[in-house]
């Protein structure tokens, strides 16, 4: 009887294969083994009705889920966004001199030419020229991007600074000066434009941009409470050009920075025919008229504080507002933010007159002091809030140019407030100076008081 032929055995039946399931060699048979989870790292999670997770990869996940809350104060939430911590960075190496070319300016001149009438002039000259070309630079850097418009328009306003360095080494005429230091005006906005990159990236987010205009105001504070002592350090200790030539050296780096940070800048807007400046925007001009008043503030409160204890007095009023600035930020945003700049305007009318009560009665400098900083304090509410205005009033994609517009009406009204608190000073002496800042606080109120910009919707 023939042998039956030799059974083969059967092949095991194969495990139930998942998309996590790896077919591989191991021995000459076909094996499975499971896929590496790509979020865990480790091995992938059990089928169904298989053994449960281990405790250290369920450990990791739950540490995961922890590490990736949001933290709870709302400045570092705020600097958690991706990039923000770099444009920060730059725009605050860009933002210092703005406290200190101004100061640096005044002291070279006047101490190369002895005269401070000269010096006073051509840094008025300045300004003037700023508030007229500063607006079109913030169209062109909407029109066509912060980086393509921001370092070329920074290059030629370093450049107007060099030149006036070497034109007051090299005792040029006295026009030479003023034609120098009006080739600064091309000096972009650096904090609009932080301003614009926090709305970019936080469109809709009422909270977060209360916190950045907040944050922003603090640092405008901070800058020039820093930027004059900087500035004066370093003509005095170094040469009388040091403070200019670190200034535009800082600001030409710093803008550098700041415009390399390609993904949080804005996109352009390309104009268009049917598009107005925001000036034509409904409630732009009063609230142009608030910013002119609220400058008047600052520019008498400056001149007359230097002339009654001297300009290191200045940093405590920068001091009160940088903190009363923080602290704003902090704070749930206004519904009605109309209501709010007016609250704000009434307190800042209020504060203004603790300078004046105590220059009149004591002449007890720590107790003026104490005063200036109880006056700073309602400083920075109050731009956080007409900034936030501005911003709601402006079209979209020119808020660059709004923004400006509305540091220009601020510098006017440094201008004009500097101005007649000098006059006081001069016919009534420095304690009825106070009197000035007061009064343009009341005339800021008044103007909003008077409802003449219409509101928007909130």
């Amino acid at each position: 009887m023939p042998n039956p032929p030799a059974t083969r055995p059967r092949p095991a039946a194969l495990p139930a294969l998942s998309p996590t399931t790896l077919l591989a060699v191991a021995g000459g048979q076909l094996v499975a083994a499971p896929r590496t989870s790509p979020e865990s790292g480790g091995p992938a999670a059990p089928e169904s009705g298989g053994p449960a997770a281990p405790k250290d990869v369920r450990r990791r996940a739950a540490g995961q889920r922890t590490a990736r809350r949001a933290p709870t104060n709302p400045y570092l939430r705020l600097l958690a966004t991706p990039g923000a911590r770099a444009f920060t960075a730059g725009n605050l190496i860009a933002r210092l001199p703005m406290g200190m070319l101004g100061v640096s300016a005044i002291i070279m001149i006047a101490g190369s030419r002895d005269s401070y009438a000269l010096a006073g002039a051509v840094t008025a000259t300045g300004l003037a020229a700023t508030a007229v070309v500063a607006p079109f630079t913030a169209r062109l850097v909407d029109r066509f991007g912060q980086a393509r418009i921001a370092v070329p328009a920074t290059a030629l306003a370093v450049l107007g600074s060099l030149a006036l360095v070497l034109c007051v080494h090299y005792d040029a005429p006295a026009w030479t000066l003023f034609a120098a230091y009006a080739a600064t005006a091309t000096t972009p906005n650096t904090g609009g434009m932080s301003r614009a990159r926090w709305a970019h990236l936080h469109r809709g987010d009422q909270a977060a941009l209360h916190t950045a205009n907040s944050f922003e105001q603090a640092a405008d504070e901070l800058c020039f409470m820093l930027g004059p002592v900087v500035a004066a350090t370093l003509c005095g200790a170094l040469f009388p050009e040091a403070g200019t030539l670190v200034g535009a050296s800082l600001l030409m780096t710093g803008v550098l920075v700041f415009a390399a940070q390609r993904t949080t800048e804005p996109p352009p807007t390309p104009r268009n025919r049917t598009a107005v400046s925001p000036l034509r925007s409904p409630g732009m001009p009063a609230l142009l008229a608030v910013f002119l008043a609220t400058g008047a503030v600052f520019g008498a409160l400056e001149v007359v504080s230097i002339a009654h204890a001297g300009g290191a007095i200045l940093a405590l009023q920068a001091a009160g507002s940088c903190a009363a600035g923080l602290l704003y930020g902090s704070l749930r945003p206004a519904r009605n933010v109309h209501r709010r700049l007016l609250l704000c305007l009434t307190a800042m009318t209020a504060l203004m007159s603790l300078p004046l009560l105590a220059a009149s009665s004591t002449a007890s400098l720590p107790v003026l002091a104490l005063c200036l900083l109880l006056a700073g304090a309602a400083t920075a509410p109050t731009m956080v809030t007409g900034m936030t205005l501005v911003q709601r009033a402006t079209p979209p994609g020119q808020l660059n140019e709004g923004m400006t517009l509305s540091v220009t009406a601020l510098l006017g009204g440094v201008a004009a407030g500097a101005a007649g608190g000098g006059w006081l000073v001069e016919h009534t002496g420095t304690v009825f100076g106070y009197a000035a800042p007061m009064s343009a606080a009341a005339l800021a109120l008044a103007v909003a008081a008077a409802g003449a910009f219409r509101r928007r919707p909130e």
